[in-house]
């Protein structure tokens, strides 16, 4: 019998030598054979071990099987080998040899979860988490496959089918072999040992001398374990070891050791004499404990019954993922490792909850969270969600119905442990600089306007925390989820109204994330039928509630109405939950309806372990018994999830969070699109838009809704597309309510009147505490697109669409994108403009215009050329109109310079098809707005004014003294010279010469200022002045000599002068003099004086900071100041005088002077 002691490394169960039977000789044991006897794993036809292995269906074995193997296969799947010995005093041979044959695993549905991801992962044999052996290699055929062939299970399969198996075999609860991997091009043929020990149907070790680093099993140990389930008869099997050794005498056992220790000398010689040594010290430890190990023997009764599991390898595995940081698909391998616990846990596997205790340890280790935290910056998005799922996922593991209260209470110590640590992420995601609720404004409950601050935070564990004190015990909740009968007919007074409906269906009345999550664990452990009746009992309470809620609104309606606001809504919403309660729903209820009935009702032994009696008739019936008639699974997954989408709910802290809902809303959403409708399905849509049009405050389309509920938007535009082939009333019914965003209303609710920020203003961050407000809006934009889209050819809904879009979106971007659909979709090219369109299209233009006149919008230029296209479009009153009313939608010079130029260029013209009256009528109301712009803001819009004024003579006077009138006051010198060149060019040069004069006076250069942008002004005006005459020059030049202090351009100015006679145009008729003006007279002696004043002012300035480096500099200056001063009659000796004061004032700077007197003497 086997006996427990102190073991040696590595532990194994002790063994040692049993009683002997009656008529048994020395060396045999009772019902055994020869010493060193083995057989085959001979077991029942090979057609009743195929049924066993669950290969064939036990309906058409050829031979029942034998009660020993019906009895043995129980006790091996079930008892602890030292159990049965300990139990059964003598154990017949052949009892022994079927229990150690059924002990090894049948399903290759486990040796498959534990050598590969999912299938259909990127490449997993490739990267760490499926690394093969080394020099492993595919034949030609999965060389060419997929990537699935190359995950260990699909190599192992390979190796099998290639005869790479040899030398199998099974001593008691141990199984070895060789597997041999092909020659390789590059790398020669391998042998690899393997090694694998087995408990009750679990592969509780192995061992490959591949050298596998992994937290999967190689291919070499799947193709031995597939070896052994699809060939049973062919692996020879023995007893334990240490039973073969009981049957030995003393010589034999010498014998044994003996030629052992000789095979293998070198390997076991030194261990060999240490235990020898053990063996013959009477006080060593060895001789304290009875019997001795036995690796073969199969489990103890203490022995854990679980399959072997790396927990090394998956701690460095998830190590290494986390500091890749995301890179490197890094992310997708962890989610791979999330869905393997998900996928143990479906197989009621005990290592799901190991593994992922050992993926979160490394996850609380994870070195980033501290540096986050200091730093006060948020996790990535895509770990935040590794985070979610990690959360998820202990709330199914603490919820499993059939874990002992011993594990519950473990994981509790375990869960409560990493709660408390500083830089548990919170479930909110706020665990950065994030801002807290600035609003405080939710009158929900006696806590609703505590500060979020102080509020003590939830983290990603707190929710499977508080789920630890759920249990399954509830007689009505264990009826629901054991049977489809269960119902009750005859009561339907309040009391059983909250267990049961009015059709005598049950209820299930919880928190509702919670119920789900219950419906989550029940389908993460396998228990898939039970999951889906107790998620029809959950559903069924939604449809009661709903229409509860509805009954209360309509009695209170008239009050609310009344109101305006409502304080009722969820703080919780269903759709964006940690716990994603309506995505549950939906997920097991469209399972039920794509999944095969054997796959899906096969498995659940659910009711067995409750002791409910249930016939399998009932597993495969088409209608469940909670459904009304007609009514199926698909039908009620469209449902609930309208009614999550529909839920009146409050828009969480936090930036994550709110992406989560947004996210959350779209995933739900895409996958309903994946439905496609027929009549009942339509029904089950109008049934619900109906409802929540209806439903109040308890709805989020309800005609009363709190002021921060989550948008519809997104939900809206499905619901509109999917119901406008049906119902298209309704349709827009549904669309136009959902189009509100109350969080922007200007006019706050009374509740909310005490809090300035609640009021929208102009600024982009309009609301701080919604981050996903321009989403929103995007998605309000979407919406009113499609309804646009829609509504082509339909005066009345556009009209209708219009009014809406102008009262609900407030933001300019998104009404000029509107604007810019509503153009594309009414001038197709394959058919005539919708007019109708066009209108709406301009309308949307002309708010755009209006509300971006007055703030500042990059694109505003582009909207206005827009606009311009638009009403050009829509016909010639529109463009009339625009130019009338321009004040309120343009500034004069967007006017003048965008608006009025398009339209009168011959472009428009042409495109219009206008007659001359047309033209006439569109130009004298261009020109108006030209003058009446001038008038606003001559400064940027005389010159365009004058310019469209050209053709109409009064107009172009009244513009041109605008100007005049302007000149004296807001107009630069540079805008003046720009009009006095326009006149010029037009013929004017007399009005030119006067608007040149006046912005002289506005005019101002100073010595330095050689390289100002107005010198070729003041150069073209006293050009055109000197072309006019003596006295056009000489009323200019004392304004150059007052606004022009540099040098340089006054001897430019004044060298001009004297090269031609003024007046040589020939104006009017005037008479040319011919003669060249003296410098000697006025007005070229003013100038010229002027002149050399300015040289003299400039050498000192210059003088005064002047360095080495910029001396011949200065000299070229002097030589041109000498050019100017010989102009003068005089100019030698005023010139040898000035150089003469520069030698004595600046007589310090020796080396200058040098250089002036080797110059100029």
């Amino acid at each position: 019998m086997a006996e427990r002691g102190q073991l040696p490394h590595p532990a194994k169960r002790l063994c040692c030598r049993p009683g002997y039977g009656s008529g048994c000789r020395p060396g045999q044991r009772a019902g055994g054979s020869g010493p060193g006897g083995g057989a085959l794993c001979a077991g029942p036809s090979s057609a009743a071990a195929a049924a066993a292995l669950g290969l064939l269906p036990l309906g058409k074995t050829q031979s029942p099987e034998s009660l020993l193997d019906i009895a043995a296969r129980k006790v091996a799947e079930k008892w602890p080998f030292q159990r049965v010995e300990e139990r059964f005093e003598r154990i017949p041979e052949p009892v022994q040899r079927r229990i150690v044959y059924w002990s090894f695993p049948r399903s290759e549905r486990e040796i498959c979860m534990y050598s590969s991801f999912n299938t259909g992962a990127e490449d997993p044999a490739a990267g760490p988490g499926g690394a093969a052996a080394p020099g492993g290699a595919m034949d030609a055929a999965a060389a060419a496959a997929a990537d699935e062939n190359r995950l260990p299970f699909r190599r192992g399969i390979a190796l099998l089918d290639g005869g790479c198996v040899d030398n199998v075999l099974q001593v008691g609860f141990h199984l070895s072999g060789t597997v041999t991997e092909p020659a390789m091009q590059s790398e020669p043929e391998t042998v690899c040992n393997v090694a694998i020990s087995f408990d009750r149907c679990k592969i509780t070790s192995v061992t490959c001398s591949c050298g596998n680093k992994d937290i999967f099993y190689c291919a070499h140990v799947v193709a031995l374990s597939l070896y052994r389930i699809r060939k049973p008869d062919q692996v020879k099997l023995h007893l334990p070891i240490s039973e073969t050794l009981f049957q030995m005498n003393r010589d034999q056992l010498q014998k044994f050791v003996q030629y052992l220790i000789t095979v293998h000398h070198t390997e076991v010689l030194p261990t060999a004499q240490k235990l020898a040594d053990e063996i013959l010290s009477q006080n060593s430890e060895i001789n304290q404990v009875h019997g001795a190990p036995d690796p073969t023997a199969g489990a103890s009764i203490d022995d854990e019954n679980c399959w072997h599991l790396d927990e090394e390898q998956v701690q460095e595995q998830v190590k290494l993922f986390l500091s890749q940081g995301g890179y490197h698909g890094s992310g997708k391998q962890l989610n791979l490792l999330f869905a393997k616990v998900r996928e143990m846990l479906k197989m009621r596997d005990s290592n799901g909850a190991r593994m992922l205790t050992l993926i979160t340890e490394q996850f609380m280790a994870d070195p980033r969270l501290s540096l986050w935290r200091q730093q006060g910056t948020t996790m990535t998005d895509k770990y935040r969600q590794l985070w979610d799922e990690l959360g998820a996922l202990w709330m199914c593991i603490v919820l499993n119905p059939h874990c002992k209260l011993e594990q519950k209470s473990s994981w509790l110590k375990q869960l409560k442990k990493w709660n408390s640590v500083d830089v548990c992420p919170w479930e909110d995601g706020n665990h950065g600089n994030e801002l807290p609720n600035l609003t405080n404004a939710l009158p929900q409950g006696a806590n609703a306007n505590q500060d979020s601050s102080n509020r003590p935070h939830r983290t990603v564990f707190t929710r499977a925390i508080e789920a630890c004190d759920l249990h399954w015990q509830d007689s009505h909740l264990q009826h629901i989820i054991s049977s489809d009968l269960y119902a009750n007919y005859c009561y339907h007074d309040d009391t059983e109204n909250l267990l049961f409906d009015s059709q005598g269906w049950p209820l299930w009345h919880e928190h509702v994330p919670t119920a789900c999550a219950r419906v989550d664990a029940l389908r993460s452990h396998g228990y898939p039928r039970e999951a889906l009746r107790l998620a029809i009992a959950i559903v069924n309470t939604l449809r009661r509630q709903q229409q509860k809620q509805l009954d209360m609104f309509r009695a209170q309606k008239k009050d609310l109405l009344h109101r305006g606001v409502t304080s009722i809504t969820n703080l919780e919403g269903w759709v964006g939950h940690p716990l994603d309660p309506i995505g549950t729903l939906f997920g097991s209820l469209m399972e039920a309806c794509r999944v095969d009935d054997d796959s899906f009702h096969g498995f659940s032994d659910f009711t067995e372990n409750l002791g409910q009696c249930k016939s399998l008739e009932y597993l495969h019936l088409p209608a469940h018994k909670f459904l009304e008639e007609g009514e199926s699974y698909l039908m009620l997954a469209v449902e609930v999830a309208l009614i999550g989408l529909g839920q009146q709910r409050i828009m969480p802290d936090g930036l994550y969070a709110q992406e989560k809902v947004c996210r959350n809303e779209e995933q739900l959403i895409s996958k309903l699109q994946e439905i496609e409708l027929d009549d009942t399905l339509v029904k089950i849509f109008r049934k619900q838009a109906v409802f929540l049009l209806e439903g109040g405050p308890y709805s989020g389309l309800g005609e009363v809704i709190h002021r921060e509920s989550v948008p519809m938007h997104t939900f809206a535009k499905y619901l509109f597309t999917s119901l406008l082939p049906h119902d298209a009333e309704l349709a827009y019914k549904t669309a136009l309510r959902a189009m509100r965003l109350l969080v922007l209303e200007s006019t706050a609710p009374s509740g909310d009147l005490s809090r300035p920020h609640h009021i929208a203003s102009v600024v982009p961050n309009r609301y701080p505490r919604w981050f996903t407000l321009s989403h929103i809006e995007s998605q309000q934009c979407e919406l009113a697109s499609t309804m646009l889209t829609a509504a082509k050819g339909d005066v009345r809904r556009l009209e209708t669409v219009l009014e809406s879009i102008q009262k609900n979106i407030h933001s300019s971007s998104h009404i000029f994108k509107l604007a810019q659909d509503a153009f594309k979709i009414a001038t197709l090219m394959d058919s005539l403009p919708d007019i109708t369109l066009l209108k709406v299209s301009l309308e949307l233009g002309l708010q755009v215009m209006r509300m971006t006149l007055s703030t500042l919008n990059w694109r505003r230029r582009e909207m206005v050329r827009w606009l311009v296209t638009c009403a050009t479009e829509v016909g010639v009153y529109a463009l009339d109109s625009i130019m009338q009313n321009w004040f309120t939608l343009f500034t004069p010079t967007e006017a003048t310079s965008i608006v009025a130029t398009t339209v009168m260029s011959n472009s428009t013209i042409v495109r219009l098809h206008l007659d001359c009256h047309q033209q006439e009528k569109l130009a004298g109301s261009a020109r108006t707005l030209a003058l009446q712009c001038a008038m606003k803001d001559p400064q940027n819009c005389a010159l365009s004014a004058l310019t469209l004024c050209e053709k109409d003579h009064i107009a172009f006077e009244t513009a041109y003294q605008i100007v005049l009138d302007a000149a004296t006051a807001g107009m630069s010198y540079s805008q003046l010279f720009t009009i006095a060149r326009y006149m010029e060019h037009r013929g004017y040069p007399m009005r030119a010469y006067k608007l040149a004069t006046l912005a002289m006076t506005h005019l101002n250069l100073s010595y330095n200022q050689d390289t100002h942008p107005a010198i070729n002004d003041v150069l073209w005006a006293c050009a055109l002045s000197h072309s006019l005459g003596k006295n056009e020059l000489a009323a200019i030049i004392p304004l150059v000599v007052k606004s022009v202090k540099c040098a340089t351009v006054l001897s430019d100015i004044l060298r001009r002068c004297t090269l031609t006679t003024p007046g040589m145009v020939g104006l009017h008729g005037r008479r040319n003099s011919g003669k060249l003006m003296s410098l000697d007279k006025a007005p070229l002696r003013q100038l010229l004086d002027a002149t050399i004043g300015a040289y003299i002012n400039t050498t000192h300035s210059r003088l005064t900071h002047i360095s080495p480096r910029h001396y011949s500099e200065f000299i070229e200056f002097l030589s041109k100041a000498r050019e100017t001063f010989l102009m003068a009659h005089d100019g030698h000796i005023q010139f040898t005088q000035f150089i003469d004061n520069l030698k004595q004032i600046y007589k310090g700077k020796k080396k200058l002077m040098m250089l002036v007197r080797e110059r100029f003497g």
